[in-house]
């Protein structure tokens, strides 16, 4: 049996082909009437979740965050670890609405101009998404493709003072 959900209007219908040559249309709500779905809860500590990594002794490297408020919060990192990840996982206001697949402009930030240079040139997709962003300037980049290196040691970055998500309904008609 396959299954195609189809949008017709603002009516959800939900079409059920088999082998058999009849076709049934019933209101989606209908054809997952009768679908129980169990699902569990569970939590666990942010250091778990496995997205940045402990430095190893040594070999820290830093990275200061300044907030929308002017707190400056360095941060001890790992080589490898992405911006993004990293102010996620130490409770910076840095929303990644895309999930650091360079879909969206929320990771922005402004790289302090000493280390702008010393980061890879942005892509094709990073510009696009850039173009965008709420405050642009000549240092914007997107924290989820900055990936921290012993180049980057120190590297300083402020968070823009808003964020800017478009999303489908923003383009709606009202």
């Amino acid at each position: 049996m396959s299954i195609r959900i189809s949008l017709l209007a603002l009516n959800f219908t939900a079409r059920v082909t088999t082998l058999a040559p009849a076709i049934a249309y019933r209101p989606i709500t209908q054809f997952f009437q009768n679908q129980t779905s169990v699902r569990s809860f569970s939590s666990s500590l942010k250091n778990q979740h496995g997205h940045v990594h402990t430095p190893a002794p040594g070999e820290e490297l830093h990275v200061t965050f300044i907030t929308r408020e002017g707190e400056q919060v360095e941060i001890e990192v790992a080589e490898g670890d992405n911006l993004l990840d990293i102010a996620q996982a130490n409770d910076l206001d840095m929303e990644g609405a895309c999930g650091g697949s360079c879909a969206c402009s929320t990771c922005h930030v402004i790289v302090d101009p000493e280390f702008y240079d010393l980061i890879p040139e942005p892509d094709d997709d990073e510009n696009d998404m850039l173009d965008l962003a709420f405050g642009l300037t000549e240092t914007s980049r997107l924290g989820c493709q900055i990936t921290m290196s012993k180049e980057l040691d120190g590297l300083r970055v402020a968070l823009p003072q808003m964020t800017r998500n478009l999303q489908a309904r923003d383009f709606e008609k009202r």
